[in-house]
Formats: C-alpha cells, sequence, structure tokens
C-alpha cells in the first residue's frame, strides 16, 4: 500500500530554506512516501494566532483548509511550531459542528511534524545516513512543548553512522525567538539566544541540530555573532548529508 503524503512547506521554510525541503521531499521518497504538493497553499496563519489576531488567522486557516482539504493521505511538515498550529488550534477558532470545524478536526488528524511522522508513522528511526561529527540537539519550543516531540529527534541522531550525540545543558529551553517575541521584546530575545549560544558552545560540539527554521535562524546568528564555528543544521540537513537535495 502507498503511503501519501501532502507536503506543508511553512512560510520560513520556503522563504529561507528551500534546500531542506528539497532534502525532506528526498528522503520521503527514499523511504517509499508519494510526496505531494500543494501549489495553493498560504501561510497557516500562525503569527496572527499568537499574537491575539484570531479573526486575521481565522481567514487564513479558511484558505489553508480549502487547500489542504481537497487533498487526501497525511500531512507532513518540517516544523513543529506549525503543525501545533493546525494540530491544536485550528479546531479552536471555528464553533463546534461548523462544517469548517469538521474540515481542521480533519486536517489535524492527518497533520504531523516531520520527525513524528517518520518515528511513529512510517516506523523509521535509521535512514541510512552518516554523519561522522559532534552533534548537540536544541529541543524547539512548539515541538517539545506543543507536540511532545522529546524523543524522536533524538532517536533518529542517535542512528545516523558515525554521529556522537552530545548532551545540550538547558536542552528544552527557548532559544529566545518565538516569532513576534523576538520582535516586541528584541533585549529579553538577545539576553535568551545568548544564553543558549553558551550552552551549545559549552558542549564542544561541531553542530547544534534543530528542527524549527525559526530557531535555526536565531542560533546561527547568534553563533556567528558570538565568532564561534559551531554550526546550526536542520535536522534533515543531517539525515540526507552527502546525498543529492533532489
Amino acid at each position: 500500500m502507498t503511503i501519501k503524503a501532502q507536503l506543508f512547506i511553512t512560510c520560513l521554510a520556503e522563504q529561507f530554506f528551500p534546500d531542506v525541503l528539497k532534502r525532506m521531499v528526498g528522503l520521503l521518497e527514499r523511504l517509499g512516501v508519494q510526496v505531494e504538493f500543494p501549489e495553493e497553499q498560504t501561510c497557516c496563519g500562525q503569527p496572527f494566532f499568537n499574537s491575539g489576531y484570531r479573526n486575521q488567522a481565522r481567514e487564513l486557516a479558511v484558505k489553508w483548509l480549502k487547500v489542504f482539504g481537497r487533498t487526501d493521505g497525511f500531512i507532513v511538515s518540517p516544523s513543529g511550531s506549525c503543525v501545533d498550529t493546525v494540530r491544536h488550534h485550528f479546531p479552536e477558532l471555528f464553533p463546534p459542528g461548523s462544517a469548517e470545524h469538521r474540515q481542521a478536526e480533519d486536517a489535524a488528524a492527518r497533520t504531523f511534524e516531520f520527525t513524528q511522522f517518520l518515528v511513529h508513522q512510517l516506523k523509521v528511526t535509521d535512514v541510512g545516513a552518516r554523519f561522522p561529527r559532534k552533534v548537540t540537539y536544541h529541543s524547539s519550543c512548539h515541538l517539545l512543548r506543543g507536540l511532545s516531540a522529546r524523543e524522536e529527534p533524538k532517536a533518529l541522531l542517535r542512528a545516523v553512522q558515525g554521529l556522537v550525540l552530545v548532551p545540550l545543558p538547558g536542552e528544552e529551553t527557548c532559544c529566545g525567538f518565538g516569532g513576534s517575541f523576538s520582535v516586541i521584546y528584541p533585549e529579553v530575545s538577545k539576553s535568551m539566544m545568548e544564553s543558549k549560544v553558551r550552552a551549545i558552545e559549552s558542549t564542544g560540539a561541531d553542530v547544534v541540530a534543530v528542527c524549527d527554521a525559526g530557531c535555526i535562524m536565531n542560533i546561527a546568528g547568534g553563533l556567528r555573532q558570538a565568532g564561534s564555528s559551531i554550526r546550526a543544521m536542520h535536522l534533515i540537513e543531517i539525515l540526507t548529508a552527502g546525498r543529492e537535495a533532489s
């Protein structure tokens, strides 16, 4: 039986990390998944929702559901924050019993963050990757607290040949990005980011693995400012290192 997955690309990944998306598609196809891309998809509305603008978030949710509601199979995304929005907040935006609420609940049940999809739906942890580096892992907030994905990313990393996974002090502490939080409270965000960078540097790792685009941008910027040689990478980049992106 063919497993079908609709690719939910997210705004930050599309704009800043298209190579991660290409690598994600290549890996899924190598694992036997038929990947489809709904071209009319737009932002899920998470920035509006998190800022309290529910009417605007609802408008974008309706558009998102109209596109993905016409699809079948799983909906897979490389972003815990966006998946958390669809899984837990879309149904809140519509009255129980309404057609929109039923559509939101259907989409929520089909939508998975990438690492959870691999581990729980495909039952895969070893994807045949090789990455002979010392790696530490930052647990992004929505992936951890919204989706309860604490072990899935690390299970995938532990299965990578040659990779040495080293613990990160304060692994589950926010990096300070938080979407609009970093814009509204820049000084607090900067302090949190600098604390996270110091923790990463203390591990002696070559790479810090992250599963959300916003956290990668924030941590990578902090590492550059600190003059660190440590590289921030999306976990998908590690799982596909040495392979063609497409």
